[in-house]
């Protein structure tokens, strides 16, 4: 993906849209305990952007602070986790790229907190695996 390009994506009822301009700086899968109770999921597909390269241009989503150093944003109607701000990394925004109209359009880097995958959970392929945060 170059940096003109342009994804855009939004929550599953359609109340929330939003728009990526440029190419993510990483992206990758978290297996936090964060992440799997605020989703109810296995799995989390992350990307990385400049908080300036994001927007949302239909809709407002509700603010949840999951814990001490970062807030989710989510649609207020059909619940969907669009994405999450980290107090210790202000200039970006980790966007949930399974809420992207193309999800295919992000090449995953990595998995990471794979120390905290659900049992029974293994990934196979040819990404790094990081039990903590990695890099």
């Amino acid at each position: 993906m170059s940096g003109s390009e342009l994804l855009e994506g939004g929550c599953a009822c359609g109340a929330i849209r939003y728009r990526i301009v440029g190419a993510p700086t990483h992206a990758g899968f978290c297996h936090c305990r964060l992440c799997q109770r605020t989703t109810g999921a296995a799995v989390l597909p992350w990307a990385t952007v400049p908080i300036g390269a994001f927007e949302y241009v239909k809709g407002e989503p509700r603010v949840y602070a999951s814990s001490a150093w970062g807030e989710r944003r989510f649609c207020p109607q059909c619940g969907a986790q669009l994405e999450y701000r980290l107090s210790t990394a202000p200039a970006t925004v980790e966007v949930n790229y399974a809420t992207l109209d193309d999800p295919s359009a992000i090449r995953p880097k990595a998995h990471t907190w794979y120390a905290s995958r659900i049992p029974g959970l293994d990934v196979a392929g040819d990404l790094p695996v990081f039990g903590d945060g990695g890099d």
